[in-house]
């Protein structure tokens, strides 16, 4: 269910895999994903297990409509009866509200700084890296008092550069933003490294407490890809501060 945690001063981060939920396949098992055609009542029952595995009340947990874009929202609470904006990064400055990013390939960007008591969760796919969603979500928490020295970064399972296969067009103007993105496929082919390009950015930014999951999402059976099977489940990401 939850396939890798770990807590850094009081700040926590934890990344699912798929298994252990209720979901039917295609979408089996731990599915978290609510606009991927799954029954909507196991969706609901997915997320009160993977947040309860946390210790996390799921009405404290905050989604997002993700677009692929680079807006962020500041959130003092959970949208409660509110459908959640269309954004790609979520920030707060309130401790024990966890904030949630959605993905199947994509990469998820949990920031945190315990000092200043504000946390960031942040979809980046390949638009939302060349649109700078990254850039966008530290420039919402410095406003709220963190400073990228102290963030604390850690980005979870995605698909890999030796899989994520582009056009040769669709590289270079990637590569034409963020240089380290540009990749090869282990079949000698264009792609595109996302986890490369965002740690690259968070560098440049001033954040040094960087890690990333080994996991590439296309190559394991243990999570979701939309690349390797197009229907499919979404795993979830999850941030909050003591």
């Amino acid at each position: 269910m939850i396939g890798q945690r770990e807590s850094v001063s009081g700040a926590h981060f934890a990344f699912t895999d798929r298994w252990g939920g209720v979901s039917a396949a295609p979408y089996e098992e731990l599915n978290l994903g609510g606009a991927v055609g799954d029954d909507p009542e196991a969706v609901r029952a997915n997320r009160g297990l993977a947040a309860g595995s946390l210790g996390l009340e799921p009405a404290r947990v905050v989604w997002m409509n993700q677009v692929h874009g680079n807006d962020v929202a500041v959130v003092d609470g959970p949208w409660g009866d509110r459908q959640p904006p269309q954004v790609d990064a979520v920030v707060t400055g309130v401790r024990g509200l966890a904030l949630a990013v959605l993905t199947a390939d994509c990469v998820p960007v949990l920031l945190a700084d315990p000092v200043a008591s504000v946390a960031g969760a942040v979809h980046a796919g390949r638009p939302g890296l060349v649109k700078g969603v990254v850039p966008a979500a530290v420039r919402a928490m410095t406003e709220l008092g963190a400073e990228p020295a102290r963030i604390v970064a850690r980005t979870g399972p995605a698909v890999c550069g030796r899989c994520y296969e582009v056009p040769q067009e669709m590289r270079a103007e990637v590569a034409a933003v963020e240089p380290a993105a540009h990749a090869e496929t282990s079949w000698g082919t264009p792609a595109v490294d996302v986890s490369a390009g965002v740690h690259a950015q968070l560098e440049r930014l001033g954040v040094r407490d960087r890690a990333h999951s080994p996991v590439c999402t296309r190559e394991s059976g243990d999570h979701f890809s939309y690349r390797r099977d197009r229907t499919t489940g979404r795993l979830a990401s999850y941030v909050w501060l003591d």
